[in-house]
């Protein structure tokens, strides 16, 4: 114990226990600031978050909501459907309700010209029961067949969806749609395959998956024939 004799060392001591007490205060003041202080807005608060909550795609529309109006194929501005088919000097019936190039959901006196059609209404299909049965060897041509998958095909024709009999691959959709058959400058012409908008405009067949944004799924040769797809 002779060296709590010494002074300096006695002085150390107390020095440096003086300063851990000052600090722990220190801490313990700002702790308590803090607590007074009202929590932070979160992030999303700040940014201005906006959520888009309107379906342009399920074909329900409510009348008095302003859409994008189009007459002759000229944009002229946001208006209620009834209104847009007045300016178009139509029936509200026979207006046309889709999607234009903004992404945008519009009107006009034919979607095939500036808008793209909304899809047709879907389907419930309850598969009818059938009585077990033991399975034939297939063939290569139908295991080649079964590779594909198939679903319901429709064509966009005088403002409205008619499904094609039966249900179609992605091939003979498109060929029953368009084969044969060429889009003059600026024109185009829709379909639909399950869940994906199909459209011909010169030189080529198009396909979207939401019904905005598309692109090239064949190209169109001479005489307006398709190469198979798939």
């Amino acid at each position: 114990m002779d060296f709590l004799n010494d002074r300096r060392v006695v002085l150390s001591l107390v020095g440096g226990a003086l300063a851990l007490l000052a600090g722990m205060g220190i801490a313990v003041g700002l702790l308590a600031r803090g607590g007074d202080e009202p929590a932070e807005d979160p992030p999303a608060s700040k940014a201005g978050l906006v959520v888009e909550t309107t379906e342009m795609d399920d074909g329900r529309l409510d009348p008095a909501r302003p859409l994008r109006c189009f007459v002759g194929g000229q944009f002229v501005g946001e208006v209620t459907l009834s209104e847009c088919a007045q300016r178009n000097g139509v029936a509200t019936g026979a207006l046309d309700v889709g999607v234009d190039e903004t992404g945008a959901l519009a009107a006009a006196d034919a979607a095939g010209t500036v808008l793209t059609p909304l899809p047709p209404p879907v389907e419930t299909v309850t598969p009818a029961a059938t009585a077990p049965r033991e399975a034939a060897a297939p063939s290569a041509t139908e295991t080649a067949a079964q590779a594909a998958p198939a679903g319901a095909c429709w064509r966009y024709t005088d403002a409205e969806w008619r499904r094609l009999p039966g249900d179609l691959t992605l091939n003979a959709c498109v060929q029953a749609l368009f084969a044969g058959r060429c889009e003059s400058p600026g024109g185009a012409t829709y379909g639909r395959w399950m869940q994906q908008t199909l459209r011909l405009v010169p030189g080529r067949v198009e396909v979207s998956a939401d019904n905005r944004r598309f692109r090239t799924l064949a190209e169109q040769g001479a005489g307006c024939a398709i190469a198979p797809i798939g």
